[in-house]
């Protein structure tokens, strides 16, 4: 059996799956039900300075897609509500109960060097295996100045860092806030400030919907409404490639990557991880499914690595960084040809919509025996493969690679005018 076991820049725990900074790691009673029921860890709600925030009421919103509640979800919490004495109290009892366990605190005061200085022995004392700075709340927090307010300035993110990395003996994981044009700018702050690991990525700044009745963002408080925090199943694109980003970079890939945004399930946990990352943060998924999820993503994951000869995580992690490239790195000579399983094919004709209105005409329909038939033009195919996304039947239709020639990229074409051609001998 796989072993799940990981050493996340220092800090262990017997399996990658921890609870990121949010409410279900709000206090020790979700945190010890969450422990009991089979995570690796939890990442504590954040902590702030007293007095605490005062949060309203409602908090929510969430994107529904074809049927899928929750496909993402929106907040506009802030961070912890409680007193810091009784969180840190809570902190302390969790660890000395689960010492193999992996307890991370979430911390965001302001920018001030002094206030750095003042909590972090607070939190160093509780036992807690390392700290993570929340770089990247884009709302309520970000608007006093702290949160992705920090996150998205790489020298305040590098000053911060390099002050934990003076007053706390705890590993620092640097969670990078994804509100920002380049995910290497902070990530290389981090560097430079000395962070043990990053995590990312955090929520998406975001508007979810409008309620039409009160004329208003959702969720809707007294009339009015703000914009939030986006995560859930619909971010996982942005993490993914956010997260390979700094995998793939050489002078970034040295960071740890704790990975966050949309896991849901053992098959979104094995992409994090071939894509670079240690450890997994979920928090979504637990908000709607509740705390035993993990035990699912854990047989999943052990089940999928068995399959596939994999050991350990480190045997997994990365393996896909390798093969995300730029687009000009990818083989122009390479071809791919649809093609349709005539025995699975229940006629809906959705291939044909796709392909006669918004590609290339490579699908052709015909009456056969009185029924409708619908068979690609290889000679038009150029393997876009909008039909396989389209078609409702799984590996009806299947994309069928070509003989290659040769490799060419697109540094090497003739049109790129950016072509190095080799200067003549002589």
């Amino acid at each position: 059996m796989a072993d799940l076991s990981i050493n996340f820049a220092g800090i262990r725990s017997p399996n990658p799956f921890w609870l990121a900074s949010a409410p279900p790691t709000d206090k020790e009673y979700n945190v010890r039900r969450a422990l009991e029921a089979g995570w690796g860890g939890v990442v504590w709600k954040t902590l702030g300075e007293d007095p605490p925030v005062v949060n309203v009421s409602s908090r929510y919103g969430a994107t529904r897609y074809n049927g899928q509640r929750m496909a993402g979800l929106n907040n506009i919490e802030l961070i912890t509500d409680r007193p810091l004495a009784v969180n840190l109290s809570e902190i302390k009892a969790v660890k000395k109960d689960y010492p193999d366990r992996a307890i991370i605190v979430s911390i965001m005061v302001p920018c001030v060097e002094e206030s750095w200085k003042r909590i972090l022995p607070l939190v160093e004392e509780t036992g807690a295996d390392g700290i993570e700075l929340n770089f990247g709340c884009p709302h309520g927090m970000s608007e006093r100045n702290m949160g992705s307010a920090v996150g998205q300035v790489p020298e305040y993110v590098e000053m911060v860092t390099r002050w934990c990395k003076q007053y706390t003996r705890m590993p620092v994981i640097v969670k990078l806030t994804p509100n920002i044009t380049n995910i290497l700018n902070p990530a290389r702050a981090a560097l430079r400030g000395g962070a043990d690991a990053v995590s990312l990525i955090n929520t998406i700044q975001s508007v979810v919907g409008v309620d039409l009745d009160a004329m208003a963002p959702m969720p809707v408080v007294d009339g009015r409404g703000t914009h939030g925090g986006y995560c859930g199943p619909a971010v996982k694109p942005i993490a993914l490639r956010m997260l390979g980003e700094i995998a793939r970079t050489p002078d970034t890939s040295v960071l740890p990557i704790s990975g966050i945004g949309g896991i849901s399930n053992w098959r979104d946990a094995a992409e994090f991880l071939v894509m670079g990352a240690t450890s997994l943060q979920v928090c979504t998924a637990a908000m709607h499914y509740g705390f035993r999820i993990v035990e699912d993503m854990i047989d999943g994951l052990s089940n999928w690595m068995d399959e596939k000869g994999f050991e350990t995580i480190a045997d997994v992690t990365g393996r896909a960084v390798p093969n995300f490239v730029n687009w000009n790195q990818l083989n122009l000579k390479f071809r791919t040809l649809a093609a349709i399983d005539q025995e699975a094919c229940i006629k809906c004709g959705l291939c044909h919509i796709a392909c006669e209105d918004t590609s290339h005409q490579a699908i052709s329909k015909t009456l056969l025996n009185g029924e409708r038939h619908y068979e690609v033009i290889d000679e038009e195919c150029v393997g876009c493969n909008l039909c396989a996304h389209v078609c409702p039947v799984d590996d009806c239709i299947t994309m069928v690679p070509q003989p290659v020639e040769g490799v060419q990229t697109w540094n090497e074409h003739p049109n790129n005018p950016m072509r190095k051609i080799p200067a003549k001998a002589g």
